[in-house]
């Protein structure tokens, strides 16, 4: 269980901080009506200063920062990646919008051409067909062994990072009634989902290789959990977020990630053991968490007690200070996660647009927010 009592696990141990990447995906819509733009290809080929990747999806691009050594240096990546990928789609006369699913649509039968998404249509029927946008944060952890245990010490607090970067309540021009929409559609695929609890990187081998042989994946890259290990790179991805709305909470998003990574391989190195929560409960918790996001009244963490929302990311925040502290984000991740705690997150932010002034509010707030603070690319510690 969490204790309830954060502990340094550093003990006072000097940790080099670990270095980080993220990735974050978009969608491409038309700028009079929110409709999905089935451009991807266009878009990417129109953006010669930065790598945009296809996503299954033909209205899906997806960024990807380089190897960064700090949270500062993450920070004016992502704003480069950012303001690529707008000014790409833009060209392409389309917008893109850091949402977790279509405001509208999506429209049906657009699967990327590509020989593995025709293939993963093939095998996967209907189910490839969604639209969605996450954001992955890869943090290197050379000890494949290490970054197992990591991933159990991990498993706890991802209904807390859900809540906190939901930013997929609307759909089809409607409220879904869930903060975080894309993570019940992420979840209906069967490689998706919290991890199981692993003793050691030949069972994380083995689980990969029976959901092989069972048809449940097609290559490695189809292991959807939400905290995974890299098949080709000393890395743990931790894939749980929504991308979210703006440049800011990707970064402190990152800024948590990483310190809970450093804080996890702490404890791994001093013996302490992770909670080995149940993973139905883990489920459960994740739903509850996609569910309320930062709005519900209480948020349920996964050890199954119901504490206040802000109390939850306080214990988070508590609980990888020393990290936080040693890397020089304190500062940066405290006042981000007070902002976002005070102005609302993507969910919070796109609910209230559809309120005042519809899905065309929305689609107006979510394209300014993708591009808020993104043309400033100056080298400077995020604040």
């Amino acid at each position: 269980m969490v204790s309830s009592e954060p502990r340094d696990p550093l003990h006072g141990k000097s940790i080099r901080p670990f270095t980080v990447g993220v990735e974050e995906e978009f969608v491409l819509v038309d700028p009079a009506t929110g409709l999905p733009s089935l451009n991807n290809t266009i878009v990417a080929a129109r953006s010669p200063d930065a790598a945009l990747q296809l996503e299954l999806s033909q209205c899906q691009v997806e960024t990807c920062t380089p190897v960064c050594a700090s949270i500062p240096e993450l920070h004016r990546e992502l704003r480069r990646a950012r303001l690529s990928v707008t000014r790409a789609a833009a060209r392409a006369g389309a917008l893109a919008l850091a949402v977790g699913v279509p405001i509208w649509g999506p429209a049906t039968r657009c699967i990327t051409d590509t020989p593995r998404y025709r293939l993963m249509a093939a095998h996967f029927g209907e189910l490839a067909e969604q639209v969605i946008c996450g954001c992955h944060v890869h943090v290197c952890v050379p000890d494949r062994d290490v970054a197992v245990q990591v991933s159990n010490h991990l498993r706890p607090w991802l209904p807390a990072l859900l809540a906190l970067t939901a930013n997929s309540p609307i759909t089809g021009g409607a409220d879904t009634g869930y903060a975080s929409w894309r993570h019940l559609l992420w979840a209906r695929w069967p490689s998706a989902g919290p991890p199981p609890y692993l003793r050691s990187a030949a069972e994380y081998d083995d689980a990969v290789t029976k959901l092989a042989e069972e048809g449940h994946i097609l290559d490695t890259a189809m292991v959807y959990w939400d905290v995974r290990l890299s098949s080709h790179l000393p890395t743990i991805e931790i894939r749980i977020s929504d991308v979210p709305a703006t440049v800011e909470e990707t970064a402190l998003f990152a800024s948590l990630v990483r310190a809970l990574v450093t804080t996890s391989v702490a404890a791994v190195h001093s013996g302490r053991p992770s909670d080995p929560v149940d993973l139905a409960h883990l489920r459960a918790a994740c739903r509850r968490a996609a569910r309320d996001g930062l709005s519900g009244p209480q948020f349920r963490t996964a050890t199954a007690h119901s504490v206040p929302e802000q109390a939850s990311i306080a214990h988070l925040l508590s609980h990888i200070r020393p990290a936080l502290e040693q890397s020089g984000d304190y500062e940066f991740t405290r006042g981000t996660l007070a902002a976002v705690l005070r102005d609302g997150n993507g969910a919070v932010r796109q609910r209230e647009a559809l309120r005042i002034g519809g899905p065309t509010q929305v689609l107006k707030q979510m394209s300014r927010l993708t591009a808020e603070g993104c043309a400033a690319t100056e080298d400077r510690q995020p604040a």
